[in-house]
């Protein structure tokens, strides 16, 4: 499972009326399109909390995401064990994960909209004293929005599929198998049952990709096919990505499209074990510097954020900014 309601650093979902008694009126979420972003706020299941000198036992998609991003940032996270709390969307992508989750795990009759409601109200608590959503000291009015964004992220399920018709194998389900020789791990969200087969689906709560990025947003569930097919002996038939309130993404699991991204799960193990060899992270610069919680750390990254701004092809909203102010473009006039 890749918990994230910011892939895109921007919620996706658009303006609505939030039921009273699970979310609370708020201001709806708008901003632009951004290159895919690695996902945040994530479960990183193969990373130890000490710091690391050497490559990891086992290979998620998260972590493997974020090294093709930028080697140097994979290092300060997972070698480095620098802080990246999540943020307010990473954390709501993980309450409405939590929520279907059990939901799910109901029996058919049981799967409504106002079963969800209680089900929140039930999970809540476990947030509320997370210690990443204390951290982020929100007063009453951000707490509401925060809420509402989850209630609205959960309710979005509805708006692709009638949960009462699905039949669940599992949800939540750890695999661990060897993918062209990469220990790989990962956590399913659901594992489906149709007349046909299996089907590995998935949630996210980010922005659904434009059509140039669906394939690369689809690599994760097909690698989930893949380990699925390896470590339970039955190969599903698809993969797909449910972008709760806004749409499905979909492939069929087929001998080609495992092939490549097997060959590129390969070539990422190779070259992150290659750089943990040698200590050499390369940093990979470009408009995500914006959003990269290490900035402070890294010479390169500042240095685009800091061209950029002067070309005007930096959001001013981008955290980054603030990092490595004050700059000419920031000062008053």
């Amino acid at each position: 499972m890749d918990v994230n309601l910011a892939e895109n650093s921007e919620n996706a979902l658009g303006e609505a009326e939030a039921p009273a008694d699970v979310a609370f009126a708020a201001e709806p979420i708008t901003g632009v399109d951004l290159p895919p972003a690695p996902p945040s706020g994530v479960r990183d299941i193969e990373a130890p909390p000490e710091v690391r000198t050497g490559p990891p036992k086992r290979l998620s998609p998260s972590s493997a995401s974020t090294f093709q991003q930028c080697p140097k940032r994979w290092k300060m996270r997972y070698m480095d064990r620098l802080p990246d709390p999540p943020g307010q969307a990473a954390l709501a992508g993980t309450f409405a994960h939590l929520v279907l989750e059990h939901l799910l795990q109901e029996s058919t009759d049981q799967r409504t909209i106002e079963n969800a409601k209680l089900l929140a109200r039930k999970c809540w608590p476990e947030i509320e004293t997370d210690k990443d959503y204390v951290a982020l000291e929100l007063d009453e009015t951000e707490a509401r929005h925060f809420r509402w964004i989850s209630w609205k992220a959960i309710e979005g399920l509805w708006t692709l599929e009638n949960p009462q018709e699905v039949v669940v194998e599992a949800t939540e389900q750890l695999i661990d198998a060897e993918i062209e020789g990469v220990p790989f791990r990962g956590i399913v969200d659901r594992l489906d049952r149709e007349p046909d087969g299996l089907v590995v689906s998935d949630y996210k709560s980010g922005k659904a990709p434009r059509p140039r990025y669906v394939e690369g947003r689809l690599a994760q569930v097909l690698l989930y096919a893949a380990a699925i097919a390896n470590d339970l002996g039955e190969r599903p038939r698809r993969a797909r990505l449910l972008y709760l309130g806004q749409r499905t993404v979909e492939a069929e699991v087929t001998d080609e499209a495992l092939k490549i991204v097997a060959a590129d799960l390969k070539t990422t193990w190779s070259s992150m074990t290659t750089s943990c060899e040698s200590g050499e992270f390369e940093a990979n610069t470009g408009p995500l510097c914006g959003w990269c919680p290490f900035i402070a750390e890294c010479a390169e990254g500042t240095a685009e954020v800091r061209s950029r701004l002067d070309r005007g092809m930096m959001r001013l909203d981008a955290p980054a900014v603030a990092v490595v102010a004050p700059l000419p473009t920031q000062q008053p006039a």
